[in-house]
C-alpha cells in the first residue's frame, strides 16, 4: 500500500486586481491514502480532485506543482524537521479522501 503525496504552490498579488504583483509565498503539502496505483493513475486521481487542493482569486492562488506515489510511512520534509527538532508533529500535511 501506498499514498499520494500532493505538494502547492501558494502566490499572493501584492498588486491591485488592475497590474497584478504576485509573489510566491510557500505552500501545502497533502496526502491521499491507501493508493495502489502507477503514478499515471495517482495523477489521474490528483486531477480529478483538483478542486479540493487548488483556489484562485484575485488575491491569491494555489497550484499543485508536484505528485509523487510515497510509501505509508512518508513524512514531508516539514513534518520530519518538526520530529528532529521538537519531538512531535504539530502541523502535519493535510489528508484527502479519494473519491
Amino acid at each position: 500500500m501506498s499514498k499520494i503525496y500532493v505538494m502547492t504552490q501558494d502566490y499572493e498579488n501584492y498588486g491591485s486586481v488592475e497590474e497584478p504583483y504576485w509573489k510566491p509565498k510557500g505552500g501545502s503539502d497533502y496526502f491521499i491514502t491507501n493508493f495502489t496505483g502507477s503514478t499515471e493513475q495517482a495523477v489521474a486521481l490528483v486531477n480529478s480532485m483538483a478542486e479540493k487542493i487548488e483556489y484562485a482569486n484575485e488575491y491569491a492562488t494555489s497550484t499543485i506543482i508536484g505528485v509523487e506515489v510515497v510509501a505509508d510511512d512518508y513524512m514531508t520534509e516539514f513534518e520530519q524537521s518538526q520530529l528532529d527538532y521538537e519531538g512531535k508533529i504539530r502541523y502535519p500535511a493535510k489528508v484527502l479522501e479519494a473519491v
